[in-house]
């Protein structure tokens, strides 16, 4: 929607402009418009995230994967300075958000179990992203014990 207005601005804009429309208070400031463009450039990421999310062949070892990716584009996007201060804050509530859920698949040890089998990631994965050993440990020996519980 927003690839729409920014494509559409030159009309919108004379559009809100005619005095015979009767809509000059919808019309959006130089600002507003700045804002506008950031915010699609922003919401774009999202996009094509969901789109990933969306795939009826998605990996459970990938969630972990992109909601890292997601964390660090949210963090660098917070508090990137050029950006409006709304749009840094609500950067902020998302991550917040996102960690919200991120903790959650801390309580599913399919999670953990799904990136330590996988053969491109096992615990290099966590190493490369400096979870701490703990967490590491924590997931070898789950693996661990559910494979001898079931083997």
């Amino acid at each position: 929607m927003l690839t729409f207005v920014l494509e559409y601005r030159p009309v919108i804009q004379k559009f809100t402009a005619d005095q015979e429309n009767d809509i000059r208070e919808l019309e959006l400031s130089k600002e507003e418009w700045k804002i506008v463009k950031q915010l699609n450039e922003v919401l774009m990421a999202f996009k094509h995230t969901t789109q990933f999310f969306s795939r009826a062949t998605l990996h459970l070892a990938n969630v972990i994967l992109v909601m890292d990716i997601v964390s660090d584009r949210l963090t660098a996007q917070a508090n990137n300075t050029r950006l409006s201060p709304s749009i840094q804050a609500a950067l902020g509530l998302a991550k917040k958000t996102l960690n919200h859920y991120y903790s959650k698949t801390d309580d599913c040890e399919a999670y953990q179990i799904a990136m330590v089998l996988h053969p491109q990631y096992k615990l290099s994965y966590f190493r490369t992203v400096h979870w701490e050993q703990e967490w590491i440990n924590v997931a070898e020996q789950l693996v661990r014990t559910h494979y001898e519980a079931e083997y």
